[in-house]
């Protein structure tokens, strides 16, 4: 870019910005740093910035959005470096990321009935399954492949008791954003009588989801 003084009257100056407009960077290399528990390519599937395609900064700030939605980085904290190389018209990017607690703990008690309930529910939203196995990673479970276990539980003793579990994985496979899920629950209702009692009564009811979902290629805009 040079500036060029156009005109000069009195103690006002003009100046004329003149760019030369070269040829738009190519991503090269894209690199990863600061993840110390998410393996690389959980993020870097999320990463919109492809090598080999042409540099958009659109797509560099979607895709700090799109590893903040993952749930397990600070999102203020992730910044992305371009760094050109003007020898060959490419340009390498890192993004440098922050982890943060991202599992969940649900503990929480009532009264109603003549009748404390009481509920117990734990989260981990970066688990890893292939890892299950492995006592190594047991942290306390095995993480950093971007799944979801959920286990939850809800009981007041004898009368009634609740039990559920939930897992997910996102990009089933690993190639594409196909996510696949699978739950279970059972619960149980009584009157609160031993099993050998003829008076006994219970209701139980048991139940198994399976789902597949795609994530879908277009955007919904809405304008008012």
């Amino acid at each position: 870019m040079d500036p060029v003084q156009t005109k000069i009257h009195g103690d006002t100056v003009d100046v004329e910005m003149r760019i030369y407009e070269g040829p738009q960077y190519t991503n090269n290399r894209i690199t990863l740093k600061g993840n110390t528990i998410t393996n690389d390519r959980v993020v870097l599937r999320e990463i919109r910035t492809k090598p080999g395609e042409k540099f958009s900064k659109d797509l560099l700030i979607r895709t700090v959005r799109e590893i903040g939605q993952l749930g397990n980085f600070d999102e203020s904290k992730t910044v992305p470096t371009p760094k050109p190389n003007p020898a060959d018209g490419t340009v390498d990017i890192e993004y440098a990321v922050e982890e943060k607690p991202s599992d969940q703990i649900e503990l929480s008690g009532g009264f109603g009935g003549g009748n404390i309930i009481g509920t117990l529910g734990l989260t981990f939203n970066n688990f890893s399954l292939k890892n299950i196995f492995n006592l190594d990673s047991y942290k306390p479970l095995p993480k950093g492949d971007g799944q979801k276990l959920s286990l939850r539980g809800q009981t007041n003793g004898k009368y009634y008791q609740s039990y559920s579990f939930s897992f997910s994985e996102p990009w089933l496979g690993g190639k594409k954003p196909i996510s696949f899920g699978v739950s279970a629950f059972t619960s149980l209702q009584s009157n609160g009588l031993k099993a050998a009692d003829s008076r006994f009564q219970k209701i139980r009811l048991n139940g198994v989801t399976v789902s597949l979902g795609r994530r879908l290629n277009f955007l919904i805009t809405i304008s008012s």
